[in-house]
């Protein structure tokens, strides 16, 4: 588990403070992506890939949130479909996220950038950018 500290989101603490660890951000941004027609997958490292192969789903998969003084950022690392305009996923990509976190958490978001990493063609395996 990371040791980034939690996002404390609550301006009034007369109840008590409230507090949303990174984790919670990948995954409901993880979540919100998959629900944009365009995306193939999400990509995952190998500790994820594994885990999915004995039936756990990761839904942070390919997600990775860094909270900082100016604000939290995320960049989400995907794979998508042949043929679909990359500029025009990556935009639903980002509004989606920004619309369900802003909605789930009242977090507002520095910036969110998309990584298209691989192209999936239709009956092969995707290609897949090297490091």
């Amino acid at each position: 588990m990371s040791e980034q500290p939690l996002l404390e989101v609550s301006d009034n603490t007369a109840l008590g403070k409230v507090e949303i660890a990174p984790e919670v951000i990948e995954v409901i941004a993880g979540i919100s992506a998959t629900e944009v027609d365009g995306l193939y997958a999400m990509r995952g490292n190998f500790a994820s890939d594994v885990a999915e192969r004995f039936g756990k789903k990761a839904h942070s998969k390919g997600v990775k949130v860094e909270l900082t003084d100016e604000g939290v950022t995320i960049d989400i690392y995907v794979i998508l479909k042949f043929g679909v305009s990359i500029p025009q996923i990556a935009q639903e990509l980002q509004t989606n996220i920004r619309q369900t976190l802003e909605t789930m958490t009242a977090i507002k978001l520095l910036e969110i950038n998309v990584h298209v990493v691989g192209i999936h063609l239709e009956g092969k395996d995707y290609a897949e950018a090297e490091e």
